[in-house]
């Protein structure tokens, strides 16, 4: 486990446990919302998204946070091993809820400085139809890897919670 892409919905858990995972792996952890934003919440363009995975990509050891799907095939190719937080809707809409509240008017830690924490309706309907927009099309690309991937799914707070006490 050298190369790994975690992906999951928001509020599935993907800063925590990336944060997580990179102290007990000692692996150097790339959250995408710190490396795509840009103050004032502006995205970044596609090509310079692509840009800075491809670099990314080529370190020798790395663990990379974040969905952004129409780069997802960068990251998915690369690692060796993918992590997929499939936790239920309204968990993660309930972390969003309390991350929206403990950060508000702040830039959370996993964040681009500059881009502070606020009520996003938009936000909490993306991740309330997560599991009927987004999980069949990650489910059907993690299938179509090749067989030496590690592919792990995780689908409630205590699997990862285990996950994260056998990792060495």
């Amino acid at each position: 486990m050298g190369k790994i892409a975690l992906i999951g919905s928001g509020g599935s858990g993907k800063s925590t446990l990336a944060r997580k995972m990179g102290e007990k792996l000692d692996i150097q952890v790339f959250h995408l919302d710190r490396l795509l934003w840009k103050p004032n919440w502006t995205l970044t363009s596609k090509e310079e998204q692509r840009e800075i995975q491809e670099k990314l990509i080529h370190q020798e050891k790395w663990l990379i946070d974040g969905n952004y799907n129409s780069t997802l095939d960068i990251r998915l190719q690369a690692a060796d091993t993918i992590v997929f937080l499939d936790i239920p809707r309204v968990i993660c809409v309930a972390r969003v809820l309390k991350r929206m509240i403990q950060y508000q008017n702040r830039t959370r830690p996993d964040m681009q400085e500059g881009c502070n924490e606020k009520f996003d309706l938009k936000f909490l309907k993306w991740v309330w139809d997560f599991p009927k927009v987004k999980r069949e099309n990650i489910l059907t690309q993690l299938k179509q890897l090749p067989d030496d991937k590690k592919i792990i799914i995780l689908k409630s707070p205590k699997e990862v919670q285990r996950f994260l006490e056998k990792l060495v």
